[in-house]
């Protein structure tokens, strides 16, 4: 972004647009219809049988391809699976209109009920962080291990670069918005959020960046797009004001699984310096820190996150022997 231009014009989709259709080698997409929701759930076949379910769950403004690489690099460890949520990628809207991190949470929990894939190792970044954060600490019978990728929990005072998309909760701001950025391409919709989420968005390849302008330009045909946005955007400030038993920190504190947290340096949406308040938050957790990432480190470095999960599972196998009763 130029200096020319108003910080408030990056009021756009938190987590970089790839193509929802588009299906990597070896990946499947498939429709879930539950009461009330309809999901598409993105999978890639596990190695061999066997291995323990994994469920990745995306962002703001995401869709279960952001998992794509790491799901790739997974495949030996985990039989994974991401979900597109109500609203996003390929999925149509919740049919009870309800955004709220509570209610995804709802979702996630009813899709892992329904599909008896439980306990899962719960995988999720930024809004999804908080939506498997909410998971975690209320069913915890689901969740073995929770990594969590610069998870959306409170801040009391924001960075100044995520202000603008914290604005998108605002009544009226989406239509100013929509004004504002009526004569922006797609191509500079697409380099606007790349810059906002990427440490160093010259990572993204030029193939890469076309399928996110087509994909941009396919969100933006949808007639529910910018609604969704705003009313999901209004359920994470929601879910920051909430206090009591009820609040993302205290519940972070229930969360009995072996927790990875995820932070980059360079995330101009959540802070670094969130990342020692949550080490402390959760009760059993490690941390990695990656200086050259920004908001979505499994899209930027795929490669250093994949390590550091399949240390944890190592990691936690080793404690479940050791703490096992002995046989005979």
């Amino acid at each position: 972004m130029s200096s020319t231009e108003s910080p408030d014009a990056r009021a756009v989709p938190v987590v970089p647009p790839t193509r929802s259709s588009q299906v990597s080698a070896g990946e499947k997409l498939r429709t879930v219809t539950l009461p009330g929701v309809t999901l598409t759930v993105r999978s890639r076949p596990p190695a061999r049988e066997g291995l323990p379910p994994a469920l990745y769950v995306h962002g703001l403004g995401g869709s279960s391809q952001n998992w794509s690489e790491l799901m790739e690099r997974l495949a030996d460890t985990v039989d994974g699976e991401a979900l597109d949520l109500p609203g996003f990628g390929d999925a149509p809207p919740p049919g009870d209109g309800d955004y709220s991190i509570t209610g995804y949470a709802r979702v996630v929990i009813r899709y892992l009920d329904a599909s008896a894939r439980g306990p899962v190792h719960l995988v999720g970044n930024s809004m999804g962080g908080a939506v498997a954060t909410r998971v975690a600490a209320v069913r915890p019978d689901l969740v073995r291990t929770l990594t969590l990728v610069s998870p959306a929990l409170p801040e009391l005072r924001p960075q100044r670069t995520a202000v603008p998309t914290g604005l998108l909760a605002v009544p009226g701001v989406v239509s100013l918005f929509a004004r504002m950025t009526k004569d922006w391409s797609p191509e500079r919709r697409t380099r606007e959020v790349l810059a906002l989420c990427y440490g160093d968005p010259s990572r993204v390849s030029p193939e890469g960046f076309a399928l996110a302008v087509a994909e941009y330009e396919r969100r933006l045909e949808l007639p529910y797009f910018w609604e969704v946005m705003a009313r999901s955007a209004r359920g994470i400030v929601d879910a920051y004001t909430l206090g009591g038993q009820h609040s993302l920190w205290r519940q972070a504190e229930k969360v009995l699984a072996p927790t990875l947290l995820v932070y980059g340096v360079r995330d101009q949406l959540v802070s670094i310096r969130m990342a020692r308040r949550a080490s402390k938050a959760f009760r059993d957790s490690r941390l990695l820190t990656l200086l050259q990432a920004g908001h979505v480190a499994m899209m930027e470095d795929p490669d250093v996150v994949a390590r550091a999960f399949r240390e944890l599972l190592a990691d936690t196998a080793t404690t479940s022997e050791r703490s096992a009763p002995p046989r005979g």
